[in-house]
């Protein structure tokens, strides 16, 4: 019988960057100052700096389920899903059955799905077609959190209804982020079949390693914790904000983020 317990658990599939700035470092650090507890399995080893992807290495998918099954066979409570780059379609389906299984044991556990297709500066994280890698997944998730570019890419289509269209009939829930448009704000969509809201953020100065990981994690968290969606994405952002706010460098080229507390 699992402990009783006030600490949730968010499991997170995600790729290591040795740069500390993105991936499941970026995970852990924001699950963790959100007072709930990461269960982290890595789908990718990557050679990368705060700048660029050299490489990309998936685990085996076999890992993948090893591990899960582990947590699920000691009777792990989690309470939500956080998925970042899978590093192949083989590890897509692998997070994908995993989640279907415990789904059956949670029907309303929330699914976090950030589809990072690329860094921010393009380059690849996923082998084969990452479009057709996330397919399985994207039916599984309760968000999905594109940037403007990977939703271009998801919809082949440049306009944001189209996209919301196109995305809202595989997943209940939308957070298209702006960063990448021009102007001295930024806006976040949230958009689902039943309500959609704005938010609008002061542009800062530079560019950030890892704030799209950031984001999607601070969410999952909060999901984790019970706090209904469009609170979670609202809370989330002004924790992300905070975040980039005190940023800091580690070498020329993109900041890190300072996840190392809440920010209101």
């Amino acid at each position: 019988m699992t402990e009783r317990r006030n600490v949730p658990c968010v499991l997170v599939f995600a790729g290591l960057d040795p740069s500390g700035g993105a991936g499941i470092q970026a995970d852990i650090q924001a699950i963790t100052a959100a007072g709930a507890h990461p269960l982290p399995i890595i789908t990718a080893l990557t050679v990368q700096d705060n700048q660029h992807v050299h490489a990309v290495y998936p685990v085996d998918p076999s890992i993948l389920r090893e591990q899960a099954r582990a947590l699920i066979a000691q009777d792990t409570r989690i309470d939500a899903v956080k998925i970042g780059i899978v590093g192949s379609s083989a590890n897509a389906q692998a997070i994908a059955d995993v989640v279907i299984q415990l789904r059956e044991a949670y029907p309303a556990l929330p699914v976090v799905l950030d589809p990072v297709l690329a860094s921010g500066h393009g380059d690849m994280l996923t082998q084969g077609d990452a479009v057709q890698a996330l397919a399985p997944l994207r039916a599984l998730a309760t968000l999905l959190t594109p940037n403007l570019p990977e939703a271009r890419t998801l919809c082949q289509t440049q306009d944001i209804d189209e996209q919301a269209q196109i995305l809202l009939q595989d997943v209940p829930n939308l957070l298209i982020k702006g960063g990448h448009a021009d102007g001295d704000q930024i806006v976040n969509r949230w958009i689902c079949k039943d309500a959609q809201r704005r938010w609008q953020w002061p542009r800062l100065p530079g560019e950030y390693h890892g704030s799209g990981c950031t984001l999607a994690s601070a969410i999952a968290a909060r999901l984790a914790s019970n706090i209904a969606i469009e609170a979670a994405i609202d809370d989330a952002q002004h924790y992300t904000q905070g975040c980039l706010e005190r940023a800091f460098a580690i070498a020329q080229g993109q900041r890190i983020p300072n996840r190392s507390k809440e920010y209101s």
